[in-house]
């Protein structure tokens, strides 16, 4: 990887790490649903040109109803998500179970486009899931007796549940476009995805516009996070797929984490307990196997 790429890349995980600050703040006073809606937006309108590119236009009018579909999916749901996850638990712990993207991933291949993992990518499947396991239990109140009220543990296991539904809409997103839109142009792809979702979420966007007008810092976020976070970020995405391989690119995920730590703790004085650091590393763990960055010979000779 060249330095310039290296850069690239640093920066696309400081822009998706910090995403989950700008929800927060964005979501606080518009809520979750026009946060997601303003966000798929904003990031469609910026991406507009890309269809004067050649190619794009016409690749996606050939498409169009498969691309705007897997918009809802791998934008419109997640970004609602996730939305609403980062109201009720840090941003931080939503970003590490973010991390959990490429273990739904590799879930659904195996169970859709039947897919079937090797010895190490299975292990990391088995690993991956006990460390989700471990950080919703020790997030749920059930290791610490009377630690919180019952309503607060179950906002709490909500609002990570939609976090893991999140992660599985991109799952399936992957291996739906992976199945029927192999060899769309990605820009075809990422400019009609966020169209479709911003189409999709118009009316609950509407319908749940707040009553009171929000701060400046409330719609600084939305533009941040739809603009930055979104739109240029999905141009370095597709920039590295295409200079270094899905794979390298789809290491990312492994830095996004470490950014949102750091401007949660920074910025929104949250605490970075050493349980969601453990049960981050041993997702990160399970993720480099399930998805084959990472592979174990001796378990492959084994098998």
């Amino acid at each position: 990887m060249t330095p310039a790429l290296a850069l690239e890349f640093v920066l696309l995980a400081a822009l998706w790490g910090a995403s989950f600050l700008f929800m927060h703040l964005g979501a606080a006073e518009f809520g979750a649903l026009p946060t997601a809606g303003m966000r798929v937006t904003l990031a469609a309108l910026f991406l507009l040109p890309a269809f004067l590119v050649k190619g794009v236009w016409a690749d996606f009018r050939a498409r169009a109803r498969l691309i705007l579909f897997v918009g809802l999916l791998n934008s419109g749901l997640p970004f609602a998500l996730f939305a609403f996850a980062v109201l009720h638990i840090s941003t931080g712990l939503s970003s590490i179970l973010n991390a959990t993207v490429p273990l739904s991933g590799a879930l659904v291949a195996w169970l859709w486009l039947k897919d079937r993992p090797d010895g190490s990518r299975m292990l990391g499947l088995a690993i991956g899931f006990i460390g989700v396991t471990l950080l919703v239990l020790g997030k749920s109140g059930f290791s610490l007796p009377g630690a919180a009220g019952a309503d607060d543990i179950a906002t709490t296991l909500l609002a990570m549940g939609a976090c893991l539904l999140a992660t599985l809409c991109y799952g399936v997103a992957a291996s739906f476009t992976k199945r029927y839109l192999t060899g769309a142009h990605p820009l075809a792809t990422a400019t009609g995805s966020q169209i479709g979702a911003a189409l999709g979420l118009a009316l609950p966007t509407i319908w749940f516009w707040p009553s009171q007008p929000a701060s400046a810092t409330a719609w600084g976020a939305l533009l941040a996070v739809g603009l930055l976070c979104t739109a240029i970020a999905y141009i370095l995405f597709f920039r590295i797929i295409a200079q270094a391989g899905p794979s390298r690119a789809l290491t990312v995920t492994f830095l996004v984490p470490v950014f949102a730590l750091f401007y949660g703790a920074t910025l929104l004085g949250e605490t970075i307990t050493p349980w969601m650091v453990g049960c981050g590393m041993v997702i990160v763990c399970g993720t480099a196997l399930a998805t084959g960055l990472v592979k174990l010979r001796w378990l492959e000779r084994a098998v």
